[in-house]
């Protein structure tokens, strides 16, 4: 793993770190191909491949963050990474998140009355034995980003199979936490960039499915001003849940780090402005002896940016597929 992140010194401050990671580098890398797989409630979830190695070829299986897809900043560096190394990469574009590879703006609605949630962990198992299956030989690694790196986190402590080893970068480890965290200072104004596509995803599947709008409240989402609001009048009744503090509490990824026994590396940065530092610490003291829990200064959310402008390049992406590549041996 590399040497502790030190950011250049025109990125010192959070938000800079913040923007140099999302805005300063391609999102157009990879030449991915796309696999709809069927699920078995009659959606479909949108596969990014990359490689086709030879049978044992070891495969990275990816998970974005909060509105990401295949085509993130984060999410070209890892796959390029790992198709550095030869290996296979796959990307699970989570529901309603997948981009069209002609025209990145346009986000592909998904085929059913839910979107997805930052515990929702049933989409990753059945594409984990889906890719076991095809491929028995061939070890498979997963990592994790922010919401992404929650739901993988989860699914291990629940006792998800099939990966030999995970990685997870700024994981959002209490949700109730980070959403209540992201009202003050500037959250609002990194909360407002998420709402402006939540919102509208949100309100089209009431309007496309009968038994959404019965359970939705269409008012308060066209409102909603912070991840509580929206939580609460959207993705908790559309998922099941009794309310926002209810979807927080039992998709938290906090309170399943005990128990998950894969090798595990989380990455978390103190200056993360989406989640307080004293989660943070929460969330260390209740990792697993199998939980490599390193937390370094300062790195951002998703940020961790190396290098001059025009060649920037992530900390920490670098350290997980380094991390990782041991664990294949």
């Amino acid at each position: 793993m590399p040497d502790a992140f030190r950011p250049p010194i025109w990125l010192r401050n959070t938000h800079l770190q913040l923007a140099g990671g999302a805005l300063l580098r391609r999102r157009r890398r990879i030449a991915y191909r796309r696999e709809s797989l069927p699920t078995p409630d009659g959606d479909e979830l949108l596969l990014d491949h990359v490689g086709e190695g030879a049978p044992g070829t070891p495969r990275l299986l990816l998970l974005h963050g909060l509105e990401g897809s295949s085509y993130s900043s984060y999410a070209q560096g890892l796959v390029s990474l790992a198709a550095a190394r030869g290996w296979n990469a796959t990307v699970l574009n989570f529901r309603s998140c997948a981009r069209d590879p002609e025209r990145l703006a346009r986000r592909i609605p998904n085929r059913t009355a839910r979107l997805y949630h930052s515990g929702e962990t049933g989409d990753l198992g059945f594409v984990v034995r889906t890719l076991a299956g095809r491929e028995p030989a061939a070890p498979i690694v997963a990592a994790g980003a922010s919401i992404g790196g929650n739901v993988l986190l989860k699914w291990l402590g629940e006792g998800g199979a099939g990966v030999r080893a995970a990685a997870a970068i700024s994981v959002p480890y209490d949700l109730l936490a980070c959403a209540r965290h992201l009202e003050r200072g500037l959250g609002p104004l990194y909360t407002g960039v998420f709402l402006r596509s939540l919102r509208p995803k949100a309100l089209a599947v009431g309007t496309r499915f009968p038994e959404a709008a019965a359970r939705i409240d269409a008012a308060r989402i066209a409102r909603a001003r912070t991840f509580f609001e929206f939580d609460d009048a959207a993705t908790a009744p559309l998922h099941g849940f009794a309310g926002a503090e209810d979807y927080y509490a039992r998709s938290s990824s906090l309170a399943f780090l005990p128990r998950i026994s894969v090798p595990t590396l989380c990455v978390t940065a103190k200056n993360d402005p989406f989640l307080p530092e004293e989660a943070v610490e929460r969330a260390r003291a209740a990792a697993s002896s199998a939980i490599d829990f390193r937390v370094t200064e300062s790195g951002s959310h998703l940020g961790f940016p190396k290098g001059p402008p025009w060649a920037l390049r992530s900390w920490a992406e670098t350290a997980v597929v380094e991390w990782l590549e041991e664990r294949i041996g």
